[in-house]
């Protein structure tokens, strides 16, 4: 077997410079009017909810924090599927492993820009208030601000702590990456059964590494922004949110890499398995989401339906679109457009609700961070587009480098016949 190697051409590595100068450009005009319309005034209470709300520099740490979210989440689920194809012994994904093996290229500069958005603003100031908890005066006895509520979760929610977890979950995630990529790439070299018995018992290590950190990552990045509202779901809703996302990132790069002439031995065998998880992830998104709404509904509990209040309805009028969007784009598209067995089979079915799922789920990450961090005072804008494009700009960067390292096709995979055969 042959292998077969990416070329990354000049022009698409500018048309990625472009996208983040783009980006940067509509970032810092979008800051401009802001700021200029604010009229350089920015913190406010959000007393319904007890966050800090603010103007155009709480907007922009609270993009990064979501947008790097987003892609890191990305990233992980990539290692992720590479990890159960391994313990699962699956042959039919071979061919198509390479892609998301990739994926994880971005953790090294997401753990990065995590470290800084979280402690600059803290060297700083104090505190970020982007998380409510890193206020000081919340946890002193006596303090006009003392919150006995966060004060009582002080033990998990504290600075050192915080920092300390999130060093140790972009570490670990970052290495495991690095371990399966480096026996996937000797495999190629070497053959045989030794680095593939080895990719099988880091996959299952990475497992149970995963299924700790991914909740705990997203009850500190995401849960923790509104410190007074608890979901014991929440560590899967962000993980179905991720994964889907992965998928889409997973099955859109399959696809136009066979559009520009690489993976010739991928077939429509293999995107009808990869439509499979889309359509079936979609629906499990939409019962994660929908079994944690319908409790909290059904209960009607003041301190719990406040999460909700102010994503639907209240003074936050302009959350409740993005709301019933996140449905429809999330799970009445994907559900509807790939119920039939050939949408699945088919290039550019799979292609628009790929795109559509990636733009979807941001959005789902958009109503997790954006309520709590800035109250009423959020919008889309420039600002959200400048950031996006940027962050997207700088994951393709890696992520097409990563790619561009190694054969398409895992060559001295032991499965590699199963998979070129593959039929469903």
């Amino acid at each position: 077997m042959t292998e077969e190697r990416l070329t990354i051409p000049a022009s698409a590595t500018k048309r990625f410079f472009y996208m983040i100068a783009i980006g940067l450009v509509l970032l810092v005009a979008g800051l401009i009017i802001a700021a200029n319309f604010s009229g350089g005034h920015g913190e406010a209470h959000g007393a319904e909810a007890g966050h800090h709300a603010a103007g155009w520099g709480q907007r922009l740490l609270a993009n990064l924090w979501m947008n790097n979210v987003y892609f890191s989440g990305i990233a992980v689920v990539g290692i992720l599927f590479v990890a159960i194809q391994y313990v699962a012994y699956a042959g039919w994904s071979v061919l198509i492993k390479r892609v998301p093996e990739a994926l994880g290229s971005y953790l090294l500069v997401g753990g990065v820009i995590m470290l800084l958005v979280f402690l600059v603003p803290i060297i700083f100031t104090g505190h970020n208030t982007l998380l409510h908890w890193t206020d000081h005066s919340l946890h002193e006895v006596g303090s006009p601000n003392y919150d006995p509520i966060i004060a009582g979760k002080s033990g998990y929610l504290n600075i050192t702590f915080y920092t300390i977890r999130m060093v140790a979950y972009f570490t670990l995630w970052f290495l495991f990456f690095k371990w399966l990529r480096r026996e996937s790439l000797a495999e190629d070299l070497n053959g045989g059964l030794d680095h593939y018995n080895k990719s099988i018992r880091l996959g299952a290590t990475f497992l149970v590494v995963f299924g700790v950190t991914s909740s705990m990552s997203a009850w500190d990045w995401v849960l923790s922004i509104d410190t007074h509202w608890f979901s014991t779901m929440f560590g899967w809703y962000v993980f179905a949110s991720w994964w889907v996302s992965g998928l889409a990132a997973t099955t859109l790069t399959i696809i136009i890499l066979k559009q520009m002439g690489y993976m010739k031995m991928v077939t429509s065998n293999h995107l009808h398995d990869l439509g499979k998880f889309l359509f079936g992830f979609s629906i499990f998104w939409t019962y994660i989401w929908f079994s944690q709404f319908m409790l909290y509904w059904y209960a009607n509990i003041p301190e719990e339906v406040i999460y909700f209040q102010e994503r639907l309805g209240g003074n936050n009028n302009h959350y409740t679109w993005i709301f019933f969007f996140n449905l429809f784009i999330n799970f009445a598209f994907p559900f509807l457009v790939l119920m039939t067995r050939d949408a699945k089979r088919q290039m550019i079915m799979l292609k628009i609700v790929c795109i559509a799922i990636l733009i979807g789920h941001w959005f789902d990450f958009y109503m997790m961070i954006m309520p709590g961090t800035m109250g009423g005072e959020s919008g889309f804008g420039l600002i959200e587009i400048g950031t996006a494009l940027t962050f997207l700009g700088i994951f393709l960067l890696r992520f097409t480098k990563e790619l561009s390292k190694a054969s398409l096709v895992p060559v001295n995979h032991p499965f590699l016949e199963e998979s070129i055969h593959h039929h469903v």
